[in-house]
């Protein structure tokens, strides 16, 4: 899948019940990762991790997924376990559906599978992959890992943050940007519109071939900006 496609609307058993995705997701964003296997160890990290920033989550309107290639009770024994992990009272509902895939057909025509790990019968592990889907059903963005590495969450939310604020405001986020810090005016926006863009205040970083291109103004606070016809645009880099 490339990033603007619309994501398939797959049918799939999970520990939420049956769901089918677009009808899950409505108008919230989505994150759908899988992960190698249930009770293996770097896994049991990572979901006890999501688990823990899921209200993070929840507060940008995103709704989570998990995806393994095992059954579904699985699933079931396997979140106490990561609920244990987390020291969350005993009883406590896992925060996000784990969908089962034990036929391996999602895995395979969402192409998360990792071709250097294998089980223990040979089969191809899953590999750790995100997917970040949005309201409009189409790929946002997509993190490949190996089986072997685990993922950082709080990286994912840092870019949701990015994907949010840049799908509304004509800007884009710098290297390691937070929200709260700077943001960049992108080049194909001219001098006296940016000026009218963004009220307050855009500064150029000088550099040695005099080209004008490193522009930074606040975050905005808005969640949306219009071209001087009125029509809402989004940024072109």
């Amino acid at each position: 899948m490339l990033l603007g496609d619309v994501f398939p609307n797959f049918e799939a058993d999970s520990t939420f019940g049956r769901m089918k995705l677009h009808d899950f997701l409505r108008d919230s964003w989505g994150v759908l990762f899988s992960h190698p296997g249930d009770f293996t160890p770097v896994c049991t990290t990572e979901l006890g991790r999501a688990a823990q920033l899921s209200p993070e989550f929840s507060k940008r309107n995103v709704k989570l997924m998990a995806l393994s290639v095992d059954s579904l009770q699985e699933h079931h024994d396997w979140s106490k376990d990561i609920m244990a992990y987390n020291n969350t009272e005993p009883g406590s509902q896992f925060p996000f559906p784990i969908i089962a895939d034990d036929r391996r057909e999602l895995v395979e025509k969402l192409g998360m599978l990792d071709p250097e790990e294998k089980d223990h019968n040979g089969m191809p592990l899953s590999a750790r992959c995100v997917f970040v889907i949005g309201p409009d059903k189409k790929l946002k963005l997509s993190i490949l890992y190996p089986a072997t590495t685990g993922r950082n969450f709080d990286e994912i939310l840092r870019v949701i943050d990015s994907l949010q604020l840049t799908a509304h405001n004509r800007v884009a986020t710098p290297v390691d940007w937070r929200p709260g810090n700077s943001v960049m005016v992108p080049p194909r926006i001219p001098e006296t519109e940016a000026a009218m863009l963004f009220p307050a205040g855009v500064y150029t970083k000088d550099l040695p071939s005099g080209k004008k291109y490193l522009r930074y103004t606040p975050q905005p606070n808005t969640h949306q900006q219009r071209t001087t016809d009125g029509e809402l645009e989004t940024s072109h880099l």
